[in-house]
Formats: structure tokens, C-alpha cells, sequence
């Protein structure tokens, strides 16, 4: 292929990239991209605003369940320091020598 026939050819690609027909279609790309990005801002923003205000109603029951939690925290290691006495004196009495460490 020889250069004139090779400069030709480009030459009528870029007239014919050029033409009305695309211009047209490309007028509604900008259009249906932008929609898109605000569509996807939008549900972003949404669900963003959402998730913040579901935060602060768990903060708030949090802070009813805080003082249950401590209470279920205290009772589980008095029993955990009940059973290892138990343990202790259980072992004493059968004979088994468990000095306290």
C-alpha cells in the first residue's frame, strides 16, 4: 500500500467520524451519563443518609443494653470465681495437692 492511498484513506475516515449522523448520537451521550452518575450519587447519598441515622438508633439502644450487659458480665465471673473455688476444695478434700499459683 503506498502512501498516497494510505494518507487517502485516513483522510476519509476522519471526514467520515466527522459526520452529522454521529454527531447526533453523541449528543445524547453526556445526557445518559450524566443521568446515570446522578442516579448513582443519588442512591449513594441515600443509603449513606440511612445507614447515619440507623447508627444513631443503635447508639441509642446500646446505651439500654450497656448496663444489662454489664450486670450478665458480673454475675458470669462471680460464678467462674465460685467454680474455681469449688474446684480447689473439691480437690482438697479428695486429696489432690493444688497450691494457688
Amino acid at each position: 500500500m503506498s502512501y498516497s492511498v494510505l494518507r487517502e484513506h485516513s483522510s476519509r475516515s476522519i471526514v467520515s467520524s466527522n459526520s452529522p449522523e454521529i454527531r447526533k448520537k453523541m449528543d445524547w451521550t453526556p445526557i445518559v451519563f450524566g443521568t446515570f452518575k446522578v442516579l448513582v450519587f443519588g442512591t449513594g447519598v441515600f443509603f449513606a443518609i440511612k445507614w447515619h441515622h440507623d447508627q444513631g438508633k443503635k447508639e441509642k439502644e446500646m446505651r439500654a443494653v450497656l448496663p444489662a450487659l454489664g450486670k450478665v458480665a458480673a454475675i458470669f465471673m462471680l460464678s467462674l470465681l465460685g467454680l474455681l473455688l469449688f474446684t480447689f476444695v473439691l480437690g482438697r478434700k479428695l486429696g489432690l495437692d493444688l497450691p494457688f499459683p
